[in-house]
């Protein structure tokens, strides 16, 4: 666990260091969800009707500016090598890098969504349900940009193909984080939508780790 939690603080670290990295996704997040009401009508349920698909596309798209650099920087520096070198069990360095990858990248943008939301109308009622799925949804995406970054790990400038492999993935979750916000912002039951959540993010914490660092040894060597 001490290994575990020194790899998070220093991949923490490190992304402070890059603040334009950081502020990308949420620069991009932004905007596309600020000039969508601008250019849609004003009625209330059309804006809530688009809207719920806007910010789940957007929060998507968002989330794969960053993915490039998962590995990235740790392999061009060596740094990787030796931490998968180290008696760390890899799967233990995987889940550490998927955690700060993780806080850095999707918590900010949980934060932001129900203030954007706002704009599109959403019934404040809707708005937990919005972050909660968001919550659930983003660790399994977080898994799956973990996966692609690792598979193509030999790529130079991967970002593009790693969002091709990560996309038609995260299907799942824009159907099912979509569909609960939509039920929520007209006041219908949401449990469906987020126990399916629930359960992919479960297998994508239990499973993934293990694919990660699979694909690790093999883009490594």
């Amino acid at each position: 666990m001490d290994a575990f939690g020194a790899i998070v603080i220093r991949d923490l670290k490190l992304a402070f260091r890059r603040w334009s990295e950081l502020a990308n996704p949420l620069i991009f997040f932004v905007i596309v969800t600020s000039l969508f009401p601008l250019a849609l009508s004003p009625d209330e349920t059309e804006l809530r009707t688009i809207g719920v698909g806007v910010l789940w596309v957007s929060a998507l798209l968002s989330s794969l500016l960053a993915l490039d650099g998962l590995f990235r920087n740790d392999a061009d520096d060596g740094s990787l090598e030796q931490l998968l070198l180290s008696p760390v069990p890899v799967g233990i360095t995987a889940v550490a890098k998927i955690l700060a990858h993780w806080l850095v990248t999707s918590v900010p943008l949980i934060v932001l969504a129900p203030v954007v939301a706002l704009a599109f109308r959403l019934p404040t009622g809707a708005l937990p349900v919005l972050v909660g799925a968001l919550l659930l949804a983003t660790p399994t995406l977080s898994v799956l940009a973990a996966i692609g970054a690792a598979l193509t790990l030999g790529i130079r400038h991967s970002g593009p193909i790693i969002g091709l492999l990560v996309l038609p993935l995260a299907s799942p979750l824009l159907i099912f984080g979509a569909r609960a916000t939509d039920l929520a912002a007209f006041g219908e039951a949401t449990a469906g939508p987020l126990y399916l959540l629930a359960a992919l993010a479960v297998l994508a914490v239990s499973v993934g780790p293990i694919a990660v660092a699979a694909a690790l040894r093999v883009g490594v060597e």
